[in-house]
């Protein structure tokens, strides 16, 4: 296998952090290990909630900051966890090629964060969040953004561009309206808007696509 075709070690790091909790709590779910109560309790300290940005009590000291990135690590299910991994690593591979593995896992975090910060200031305050889609729609934003600039350089179309975007809205209001509005589409959005933004600002080191 050549060093190209292999997963990079930050996105092992990353895919592990993801895949191990959920398995464990999958696990009690199914009264497997531990307790049946064990995924309430993780979602109590790790995921994000709305509500200890205002007037909630902390669970403990930074809490309500730690959810920034908590969140991320925590999915809704082993179905939701396949579901956003596949993406990942069917992203990380170009990306990380092309902008190296620091400034791929800053990506990463940035697009984290301002998922989080979009689900605060527009999502419901009362109710958990957990899942790495914010941090993935700014992967499908960077990967977006680098094609767009480079194929304006070369002078082709941008239409396949545009229709991508079109695409992800058109998924995000389907899978709304299949989950009764249980979608944290807040958090797609300022994903995808740090993963353009970052593209832009820090500019493109090698070629995607």
């Amino acid at each position: 296998m050549s060093q190209h075709s292999a997963i990079a070690p930050v996105t092992w790091v990353i895919l592990i952090l993801c895949t191990v909790p959920e398995l464990l709590l999958s696990g009690a779910d199914a009264g497997l290990l531990g307790d049946r109560g064990w995924r309430g309790d993780v979602y109590e300290f790790g995921a994000f909630w709305g509500g200890l940005l205002h007037d909630w009590q902390p669970n403990y000291p930074g809490q309500p900051w730690l959810m920034f990135i908590t969140y991320g690590f925590l999915h809704g299910g082993l179905v939701h966890l396949v579901m956003n991994m596949t993406v990942f690593v069917s992203l990380a591979k170009a990306l990380v090629e092309a902008l190296g593995q620091i400034r791929f896992l800053l990506l990463y975090t940035v697009s984290l964060i301002m998922g989080a910060l979009f689900f605060a200031l527009l999502g419901a305050q009362d109710a958990p969040m957990v899942g790495a889609s914010g941090a993935i729609f700014g992967l499908v934003g960077a990967y977006l953004t680098r094609n767009g600039i480079r194929r304006a350089r070369i002078g082709a179309a941008l239409r396949p561009v545009l229709d991508s975007v079109i695409v992800l809205i058109l998924l995000n209001i389907a899978l709304w309206w299949v989950l009764d509005g249980q979608l944290a589409w807040e958090a797609h959005l300022g994903g995808f808007i740090a993963g353009v933004a970052f593209t832009l600002v820090s500019g493109p080191r090698r070629r995607v696509g």
